[in-house]
């Protein structure tokens, strides 16, 4: 029976997946995939390995899935569960194919968000506590400390929440997650 871990991860899946921590894939919303497509490579690793590690963000594969059709208390679009619905697929196709596997589905949200800090963590928790503090004294307000180009500097709040973050498909990041887990480029 081939051991397959989904993990599903909102905001670090891509330096989870550069960490050396072993993924096999990193399935992203700026990223689109096929899910046969995606089945297929994952079939071929896990015949090639005899295991498989799934990190998945928050927001991808939502085209794969009926969606909710509900918003949050701020009006943002709940999203549907990608990592249950990858397991349930996984386990379709595979039994399908009369092969054993054994889909773990793991959201370590929580798990995530309660471990302790590390030095490093303490370190810049204690910068942008410094510079809140020079901010407010200084009169600033309506502005968040953040680390922008190697500085702390001051954003207006505005500014902060105009756009979010995205992963630019043809960047050195996205590329340095197909380096580290070996997926096919295009899973469409």
């Amino acid at each position: 029976m081939a051991p397959i871990s989904i993990r599903f991860e909102r905001f670090t899946v891509f330096h989870t997946s550069t960490s050396g921590g072993g993924h096999d894939f990193c399935l992203v919303p700026e990223v689109p995939f096929g899910l046969e497509t995606f089945l297929g490579a994952l079939r071929e690793r896990l015949e090639r390995r005899g295991h498989a590690v799934i990190v998945v963000a928050e927001g991808a594969g939502q085209d794969l899935m009926k969606g909710t059709g509900e918003k949050d208390a701020s009006g943002n679009i709940r999203l549907s569960d990608i990592g249950l619905f990858l397991r349930d697929q996984i386990r379709e196709f595979f039994s399908r194919l009369g092969m054993a596997v054994n889909p773990r589905y793991i959201d370590p949200s929580y798990t995530i968000r309660s471990q302790p800090a590390n030095a490093r963590d303490s370190a810049y928790c204690l910068l942008l506590g410094h510079h809140a503090v020079h901010a407010a004294m200084a009169g600033r307000t309506e502005m968040v400390v953040s680390f922008w180009r190697n500085e702390l500097t001051h954003v207006p709040i505005p500014m902060a929440v105009s756009q979010r973050k995205k992963i630019d498909p043809n960047g050195a990041l996205w590329n340095a997650v197909i380096s580290c887990t070996g997926q096919p480029k295009d899973l469409r």
